[in-house]
């Protein structure tokens, strides 16, 4: 097998093809199981996944989450940005619209022990990164996942204070052991404080 391809080569289509061949006969048994077939675009489970591309670390696996379970957003670190609260605000619409009095969604962040993201708060590394990139180093150096218990909290914290998410959802933070394969729960389920707070009430309430 040859190594990486180049994007700026002019390696022939059938060869970059070859990396998924593999994974394309998976898909040839999956599609003869039917287990595909009936799903409902409603999941089946009350959760919102938000966690790590690390190929480690697959919900499939450490959770036992099946095909028609539940939305999973994965990015490198599994951190809340501004893209994954659009994605989670126009989910939660989405629910809205089609089960008006549908159950509460639970959104839990699940970050892990040596995580890549964390070569982030290594200047060189970093700075490197920013040059080849155009992105700002110092919003880089935010995004580093070093101890993922204290990134959960600040991860949370952004989802709760966030105007876009519902107050029928609730968010909860989680930290994956890579060596122990557990999953440790670090902050709670809650709801947006906005849900509670004087503004959020309707005018007939603050009479």
């Amino acid at each position: 097998m040859t190594g990486p391809i180049n994007s700026n080569s002019s390696t022939p289509p059938e060869e970059i093809m070859s990396y998924l061949r593999p994974l394309l006969e998976r898909n040839r048994a999956f599609a003869a199981t039917g287990a595909h077939a009936g799903l409902a675009i409603m999941p089946r489970q009350q959760v919102f996944l938000v966690t790590c591309l690390d190929p480690r670390v697959d919900p499939a696996a450490f959770l036992g989450v099946e095909l028609g379970d539940a939305p999973v957003i994965r990015n490198a670190g599994g951190r809340v940005t501004e893209a994954v609260i659009n994605d989670i605000a126009f989910i939660s619409y989405l629910a809205e619209t089609m089960i008006p009095d549908g159950p509460q969604v639970e959104v839990a962040v699940i970050h892990h022990t040596g995580c890549g993201r964390g070569f982030l708060a290594d200047a060189g590394f970093r700075s490197a990164f920013a040059a080849r990139t155009g992105l700002d180093e110092s919003a880089l150096a935010a995004e580093a996942v070093v101890d993922p218990v204290a990134t959960i909290r600040t991860d949370v914290e952004r989802l709760l204070s966030s105007p876009r998410l519902p107050a029928q959802i609730s968010v909860s933070g989680h930290v994956y052991d890579l060596q122990t394969g557990l999953v440790t729960t670090i902050v709670d389920a809650s709801q947006p404080r906005r849900a509670h707070s004087p503004s959020a009430e309707t005018p007939q309430a603050r009479r």
